[in-house]
């Protein structure tokens, strides 16, 4: 009778604990990695796994370098891409790096979504710019289209090509966002896209002069 009521008890301590390492296990795959933090940059407890993975795939025309980054899952960007991000869109002059707005990567994910083409890459003309290295660009030549006060110097401005797609195509998708600033070089042949006020402007448009293309007199200030 005792040998029954004993084997009886340990079937049950057996039991409650299988039921607590399979909570743990439940419990430990629906956290987070840690340091993963949420749009706001409060730290998530939420289930990062399940959400939507942001990807963004770009070389910089200047250092020759390439990134492949998933910067953004759900609602959360991932504190490791975004340094790396950071480095990778570095003033190429200075090499300084400054803490770019997050929502400046989901503008070029929207635009290459847009274009059909999520798995494409972004060439960047520049990205970041300390004061100094903007200073110097707005003043080599007289009439530059660069801003004085750049959304560049506040890291949330980007000048981009996208192989394949013209110019013109690139600007019209960027607009058709309605989100933050546009700007459409069609003679260097990039555009300039960031998180700021919405707006848009045009530097150095070609026009055609007895069958010839030249630059025009006049030009539109650029950010």
């Amino acid at each position: 009778m005792q040998l029954g009521m004993r084997r009886w008890v340990a079937a049950i301590v057996v039991g409650v604990g299988l039921v607590g390492l399979s909570g743990s296990r439940a419990l430990a795959t629906s956290m987070p990695p840690a340091g993963i933090v949420n749009q706001s940059g409060a730290a998530s407890g939420g289930m990062v796994g399940l959400g939507q993975r942001y990807a963004l795939h770009l070389h910089h025309l200047h250092t020759g370098e390439s990134l492949d980054v998933v910067y953004r899952i759900g609602d959360f960007y991932l504190p490791d891409a975004m340094k790396r991000l950071n480095l990778f869109l570095r003033d190429h002059r200075t090499q300084d790096e400054a803490d770019y707005d997050p929502k400046e990567f989901d503008l070029l994910h929207s635009l290459m979504t847009g274009l059909g083409r999520a798995n494409g890459v972004v060439d960047i003309v520049c990205g970041y710019r300390t004061p100094e290295s903007n200073h110097y660009l707005r003043t080599r030549s007289e009439s530059t289209g660069v801003a004085e006060h750049s959304q560049h110097m506040l890291s949330k401005a980007i000048d981009i090509r996208v192989p394949g797609v013209s110019t013109l195509a690139l600007r019209n998708a960027a607009l058709a966002l309605g989100a933050g600033g546009v700007g459409y070089y069609p003679v260097s042949e990039f555009v300039h896209v960031d998180v700021g006020p919405v707006r848009e402007w045009q530097y150095g448009a070609l026009r055609r002069v007895r069958g010839h293309a030249r630059r025009p007199a006049r030009f539109s200030r650029g950010m």
